[in-house]
């Protein structure tokens, strides 16, 4: 009869617990299921594990730490190893292909690269709330093994720190990022789906002072950075922070900007009037950046135009005072004050490009530039009066 192996005995719980640590490690085999052990370490820790060899196979399999996983499920699991060599099949062969299978992270840069970029002129915002909430979660989580579960703990986190709308954001990216990897057949299905929204959404409705106004210009007067005729620029075209961001020279024809299809949020090439105050501005930015392409070409990637203003908002936001600003209401500002000037609604609609039948209806090509003209202009004469500090009541007038 073989004698049985070194450190061997029939496990139990009273057996186990009494295992004292040594100066090295030690492995325990269990007398009742032959590979089954437990090792004990320095540190007192104490593992189960399977130990086998079966024709070509060979190798270890980790199970647990003892005693939070009990001796039964322990045993349960061994079983289920030796099973399965007893059935000619790998035991480790899941783990293998857990190991070998493309992580969270690997999807998300996939997914910046093929999709987000190719795709969206917000993609920088994406990669904002990768980087900040959803990569050091699971980053280096398979992507086929985060679970609903796992979602829905991450929301809760955010909203909890008192963010429910960034929530909704994460949600809304995280859902976008498996569909893309469903698609790849890299998961087999969207753990975000049926997790409803986190927080309710309501259109904002922010409207700046005219003491907002004037404080926030002399801000950005004071700077006279990239950035600071950027928020300029927007503010008084009216215009979205996309399509400024992307304005080159050879877009500016006299007083008129020509947005190309190609950038508009609708792919309807636009035109934009530029007052006097917009061209000074614009001749001040030509004499720095040269003779580049971009009208506001990034000072830290030659060639390139900037592409992101949110470090500059939040400096703005602190130099001025003014914490709840964003750059989408300075174009809300400047609809809202062409409003109370008289300006009608179509053609404050043509301005910010928003065109229905309707408005079609009005302004033909024929009439459009002239009504977008003497909106902008209006309303570059009062921001004018506004930043100088002469506050009146708006006159009303109307495009011919």
């Amino acid at each position: 009869m073989p004698s049985p192996p070194k450190n061997a005995s029939a496990f139990n719980d009273r057996a186990l617990r009494a295992l004292r640590p040594g100066r090295i490690r030690v492995d325990y085999m269990d007398l009742g299921l032959r590979g089954f052990g437990l090792t004990v370490r320095p540190s007192g820790t104490k593992t189960f594990f399977v130990r086998y060899r079966a024709g070509r196979l060979e190798g270890r399999i980790t199970l647990g730490d003892y005693p939070a996983l009990t001796l039964a499920s322990a045993r349960t699991m061994a079983r289920d190893v030796i099973g399965r060599l007893a059935r000619g099949e790998d035991p480790q062969a899941d783990r293998r292909a857990q190991r070998d299978a493309p992580t969270f992270g690997e999807v998300a840069a996939d997914y910046l690269e093929l999709h987000a970029k190719r795709r969206k002129r917000t993609w920088q915002e994406d990669e904002r709330i990768l980087r900040r909430d959803l990569l050091p979660a699971w980053r280096h989580l398979p992507a086929a093994a985060i679970r609903r579960r796992d979602v829905a703990n991450l929301l809760d986190r955010v909203v909890g720190r008192g963010s429910p709308i960034m929530a909704n954001r994460i949600r809304a990216l995280a859902s976008k990022i498996f569909a893309f990897a469903l698609e790849r057949e890299i998961v087999e299905f969207n753990p975000v789906a049926g997790l409803p929204p986190q927080g309710e959404e309501r259109g904002r409705e922010r409207v700046l002072s005219e003491d907002e106004i004037r404080t926030l210009w002399q801000a950005w007067e004071a700077e006279g950075s990239i950035a600071s005729f950027i928020f300029r620029l927007l503010l008084l075209t009216a215009q979205r922070e996309a399509e400024l961001l992307g304005m080159r020279w050879t877009d500016i024809a006299g007083a008129w900007w020509t947005v190309p299809a190609g950038i508009v949020k609708n792919k309807l090439a636009h035109r934009v009037y530029l007052g006097s105050e917009a061209r000074e501005l614009l001749a001040e930015l030509k004499e720095r950046t040269g003779d580049g392409p971009w009208v506001f070409a990034s000072p830290r990637r030659k060639g390139a135009p900037t592409a992101s203003i949110n470090k500059a908002k939040e400096r703005f936001r602190a130099t001025s005072g003014i914490p709840d600003w964003r750059p989408h209401d300075l174009r809300r500002t400047a609809a809202t004050y062409m409003g109370r000037l008289g300006v009608p609604r179509p053609a404050i609609a043509r301005v910010l490009n928003h065109v229905d039948a309707g408005v079609t209806a009005i302004y033909d090509r024929s009439t459009a530039e002239p009504a977008i003209e003497q909106a902008l202009r209006l309303w570059g004469n009062r921001l004018d009066e506004i930043v100088n500090g002469q506050s009146r009541p708006a006159t009303s007038t109307s495009p011919g």
